[in-house]
């Protein structure tokens, strides 16, 4: 018992350490206002101010539409390197893992420089038409940080999507097919239910990414995009607001945490 304990202290202690301490010191601090004392009045302030409601709202629905996004298009993907043959399938598939490892801000610049305002698409349309600015600003708006989101996390999706089609017993869908069901149905009936925990399983996962994302915002140089993590660097950087820049932390941490519960719950129940 004793030697086991002298185990466990080493690495509770490193966990303190750099992880507790670093997270008590934020809470501490979104209690104490600029004011002096201790008390819940950087929160009040917080949660009455427009900012931070627009930037949860923001924060909110940017998650859930790339999550959804990432949903269909990981699932169409993975069954498509999963079910029909073609040259490089599995080099995609492994190409998929290493993509994983990419940073977020990598794809966010691969993306501005084929629709920025002085992109590839831009130049092509200007070369084409004379036209002295091309069409393509989208990057720049709401709906280029979805498309950035959806572009890098979809293969968090993809990844448990094809560990999932890989166990997928086979003979039910040559049973199907053999009477008469055709490509969708056997989608609808045989293959989704299979796929319905990994789905869930990445889904959840996503959405939690999706919560933090903070790069994909900061280099598309979205106009009008703040969200959670967006405003935490503005309070803190460019007002040196740190008591409220800590409120929008803690509110930020609290919900990620809770989120990352059920994905943990999900991918238990999925066998991820």
């Amino acid at each position: 018992m004793t030697r086991r304990l002298l185990w466990t202290l080493p690495p509770v202690a490193l966990l303190g350490v750099f992880f507790l301490h670093p997270l008590l010191l934020v809470v501490r601090q979104s209690l104490q206002p600029d004011s002096g004392g201790t008390s819940f009045q950087p929160y009040a302030d917080v949660f009455a101010s427009e900012a931070f409601r627009e930037a949860l709202w923001t924060t909110v629905w940017l998650a859930l539409a790339a999550t959804a996004g990432c949903l269909v298009l990981g699932f169409v993907l993975a069954l498509i390197i999963a079910f029909v043959p073609f040259p490089g399938a599995r080099a995609v598939a492994r190409f998929i893992d290493v993509f994983l490892s990419f940073p977020s801000f990598l794809i966010t610049l691969a993306l501005l420089f084929v629709y920025g305002t002085v992109g590839m698409a831009n130049g092509l349309w200007t070369d084409v038409t004379g036209a002295a600015e091309g069409p393509f600003r989208f990057l720049t708006t709401p709906w280029g940080v979805l498309l950035a989101e959806i572009t890098y996390f979809t293969p968090f999706v993809v990844r448990p999507l094809l560990a999932a089609f890989s166990q997928l017993d086979t003979a039910q869908m040559e049973a199907a097919s053999s009477l008469g069901a055709r490509a969708p149905r056997i989608v609808r009936q045989v293959i989704l239910p299979e796929a319905l925990p990994a789905l869930a399983a990445g889904g959840s996962l996503v959405l939690v990414l999706c919560l933090n994302e903070f790069g994909i915002v900061l280099f598309t140089g979205a106009k009008g995009v703040t969200t959670l993590p967006m405003l935490v660097y503005g309070k803190a950087i460019l007002e040196s607001d740190y008591p409220g820049a800590c409120v929008v932390a803690v509110v930020n941490v609290l919900i990620s945490v809770g989120l990352y519960g059920l994905y943990r719950v999900v991918s238990r129940r999925a066998g991820a």
